[in-house]
């Protein structure tokens, strides 16, 4: 079975709490989507899952009950806020994750060891667990409603909520903007059969890449949301030509990165930000980053940067192309549309250890 998503939200708002701090999972993109029609509670989208926990902890602190959501993987990101906030200071409120499981040969290698350790790495924090009952909203709600007054972790395994669609006014129209695959498909013609290296950061981006971009040399990176310009960095500084395709969600979660790799002018790494408004791999929520300014985040960052927003493919082509033929770092910001699902890369295209 699976709960009602609408009942179980109501008797969470019933119980006094005001806010979701969320970092979108697809285990619970339904009751996310609930919250956002629901102007009972306010959904609170954060950068980080440390961010979550963070802005949750001033909440409860403020006299608010908040609840955090996020998914297995990004737990690890809250292990200093639990640790070095949350626990010396006897601050508790509810933190519901997802537990992604794993199969052999699947290549969603990034889940393979929480799908087991997840449990341990909990109680390493100091917490215990408890998973979410999947067949009594009042049980559910007594389960989070206990870890709002104790160091316990609730636990989501997927299907548990009944499916809820975002109401129309939620819902992106992106129709008019040029779908992210036909850049793909463009750089794929200019750079098929050259030595310069495509990362693509987690989620659809890489997907989109193995489907569309077949005959450059890629890397598609499973997890580590928000590590791709580093990843990219190190392997530009190691005297790779790298281009590092990344996304607008992808962009605000660990932007210390950026400011790193600005110290350093003498290599050649382009940060190609796809900006799509969502995120697409989690439910296609909105990222609500409209009041994000990302060519001047990354101008005073130190990275050379084009200094508009590109939407039109041929300009795409020239501008992407004038960057390539002259080293050092640079930025360029493309507002995409969405594509229909594409299938996950492969193992054995996925786990490469060596670029």
């Amino acid at each position: 079975m699976a709960l009602d998503t609408n009942k179980f939200l109501n008797g969470l708002i019933d119980n006094g709490y005001s806010h979701l701090c969320v970092v979108p999972c697809s285990f619970a993109k339904n009751v996310i989507n609930a919250a956002i029609n629901n102007d009972n509670i306010e959904y609170v989208p954060c950068a980080s899952e440390a961010v979550a926990c963070s802005v949750a902890a001033g909440l409860k602190m403020s006299g608010a009950k908040p609840i955090v959501i996020v998914q297995s993987s990004g737990v690890t990101n809250m292990g200093s806020c639990m640790t070095s906030l949350l626990n010396p200071y006897d601050v508790t409120f509810p933190i519901i994750t997802s537990w992604r499981t794993y199969k052999e040969g699947n290549s969603e290698i990034q889940h393979k060891h929480l799908a087991t350790g997840l449990p341990t790495l909990i109680a390493s924090y100091g917490y215990k667990h408890t998973v979410v009952d999947q067949d009594d909203i009042a049980r559910a709600i007594d389960q989070i409603n206990s870890c709002d007054t104790s160091k316990t972790v609730a636990v989501l395994k997927k299907d548990t909520f009944t499916k809820v669609e975002l109401e129309d006014k939620h819902k992106l129209d992106l129709s008019s903007y040029t779908a992210r695959s036909e850049f793909l498909i463009k750089m794929n013609e200019m750079y098929k059969d050259t030595n310069t290296l495509f990362i693509g950061t987690t989620g659809n981006t890489a997907r989109e890449m193995y489907s569309f971009m077949p005959d450059t040399d890629n890397f598609y990176m499973a997890g580590n949301m928000g590590g791709a310009l580093s990843l990219g960095l190190g392997a530009a500084m190691a005297g790779k030509t790298v281009v590092v395709c990344g996304g607008d969600a992808e962009f605000v979660m660990h932007m210390g990165g950026m400011t790193t790799a600005g110290r350093y002018e003498n290599i050649n790494l382009t940060y190609l930000l796809f900006d799509n408004e969502s995120n697409k791999s989690t439910g296609g929520q909105n990222t609500y980053q409209s009041h994000v300014d990302y060519i001047n985040i990354a101008k005073s960052s130190g990275l050379d940067v084009f200094d508009k927003k590109i939407t039109d493919l041929s300009e795409f082509t020239k501008t992407f192309d004038d960057m390539q033929k002259s080293s050092g770092l640079k930025f360029l910001c493309v507002k995409c549309g969405v594509d229909d699902e594409t299938p996950r890369p492969p193992l054995n295209v996925v786990k490469v250890s060596e670029f």
